[in-house]
């Protein structure tokens, strides 16, 4: 449930440089975002692959 967590702290951290990208026109903001989403889909994809070694297992 770690990998849960940290996907939870990624996004909850990304939250700020979302509403200056969007609400404010803040171009680096976006650069954050765009890197944040980057390492969110890195993990996402690592979590997979971990499920599919598990559930291959059995």
């Amino acid at each position: 449930m770690s990998r849960f967590s940290e996907i939870k702290d990624l996004v909850t951290s990304l939250e700020a440089d979302f509403e200056k990208f969007y609400d404010k026109g803040n171009s680096a903001a976006g650069t954050r975002v765009r890197k944040g989403m980057q390492d969110l889909k890195n993990i996402a994809q690592d979590i997979r692959k971990e499920v599919q070694e598990m559930k291959n297992e059995d």
